[in-house]
């Protein structure tokens, strides 16, 4: 009997696109009651460019879930080395005023009009890059362990660009998040843990030793000499001891405590927001919907992303092409540890950095990569079915 063959919408994993739906419309949602709250005469207007970057990413998505391994291949060098020249672009072209209230130079921003953020697009083909990079290294390797350490040199060879750039936009939020992705990379790749056991305790005992540094008075007069600036000394002084500093520099903060507090266990209700959170229509989006909807109503939301992990799980599991595995694996860290921060900044259990919560937050550089990443995974799941049929 002549097995019928599937259509490309019957090859298209509906679970997963599932999770993503409703996290896209929470996040209408939630943006339309911060604007309406914070900017009432700029409603409108939010509301059609978060629309318009919603489909264009879509149509993205679409596009990438088309694409084969062997497109992906050639293309990824062209995409990390555009990536890499286009995050030049804010060290040039930046906004002044934003760059005083955030301290970074990380979004593109020509005669007073806000562009897009390079960075975020340059964390597809970062992850593009190093699942090539792994995958063709891996096909001449051997089992040894010098072989691992050309494998970490090759990865240093990738990130330390991306790294050196973001150190000089200042964005360390964003650099934390490429870190991320080389991780999961670098577990996956298999290299042996006799190297990088020594690595993670040097990196926890740097991190203690920083802590420890930080919490003397003299500490910090020494980083601040050393460099670092002075947003990011309130922003690490602010997460340590918000309420001390509650009507100055953590008043992002205890407010977005405040407001998380105060929505309870069912929330107060659609658009019913009363406390003043700065950039809650952004990095601070996760206080909407905690005072709307209550912890009921987050739970929903991080059960979304929780259902959203799984699937991407699955695809990963079920496929035998490596080069998509390692693709899913760095976008899977990018996403989870983009929830994990925001999230726990929004909750004091981390720093605020400015990273946005994916699917949800408003705008439309993040929103466009994020969907270019799902419609990879897409990818894998289509081709996994295509080799079923």
């Amino acid at each position: 009997m002549v097995k019928r063959l599937k259509t490309w919408d019957q090859r298209v994993d509906y679970s997963l696109l599932l999770p993503v739906f409703f996290l896209l419309v929470v996040g209408l949602l939630s943006v339309y009651v911060a604007t309406l709250t914070d900017y009432p005469d700029r409603l409108e207007n939010v509301l059609l460019l978060q629309g318009l970057w919603l489909l264009l990413g879509c149509l993205a998505a679409f596009v990438v879930m088309f694409f084969n391994t062997k497109f992906l291949w050639k293309v990824t060098p062209w995409l990390y080395a555009l990536g890499l020249a286009a995050m030049f672009l804010p060290l040039f072209f930046y906004s002044p005023s934003l760059y005083a209230a955030t301290g970074a130079k990380n979004w593109v921003t020509i005669r007073n009009v806000t562009l897009f953020q390079p960075s975020e697009f340059m964390k597809i083909a970062y992850i593009l890059a190093l699942a090539r990079a792994t995958v063709s290294f891996q096909k001449k390797a051997s089992k040894e362990i010098k072989d691992d350490w050309k494998l970490l040199g090759l990865y240093s060879l990738i990130t330390l660009p991306v790294l050196a750039l973001l150190a000089v936009q200042k964005d360390l939020g964003t650099a934390l998040v490429f870190l991320a992705i080389l991780a999961g990379v670098v577990v996956l790749s298999g290299i042996s843990w006799k190297i990088l056991l020594p690595i993670l305790v040097v990196i926890a005992l740097s991190g203690a030793g920083f802590l420890a540094l930080f919490s003397w008075e003299q500490g910090r007069e020494w980083l601040f000499n050393l460099g670092m600036d002075t947003y990011q000394i309130n922003r690490i002084s602010a997460w340590l001891d918000p309420f001390a500093y509650a009507t100055g520099i953590a008043y992002q903060q205890t407010q977005g405590l405040i407001s998380i507090g105060s929505g309870g266990l069912l929330g107060k209700g659609f658009n019913v927001v009363e406390l003043s959170v700065p950039v809650r229509e952004s990095d601070m989006i996760f206080t909407v919907i905690g005072e709307n909807f209550g912890f009921v109503g987050s739970a929903l939301v991080l059960g979304a992303y929780l259902w959203l992990f799984y699937r991407m799980l699955r695809i990963t599991l079920e496929s035998n092409n490596r080069f998509y595995t390692f693709i899913a694996v760095g976008f899977i860290m990018m996403i989870l540890f983009h929830v994990f921060e925001n999230v726990g900044a929004a909750l004091g259990v981390l720093p605020l950095t400015g990273i946005p919560l994916p699917f949800i937050s408003q705008g439309g550089s993040s929103l466009i990569s994020n969907l270019i990443g799902v419609g990879l995974i897409l990818s894998m799941a289509y081709h996994n079915n295509f080799g079923k049929q």
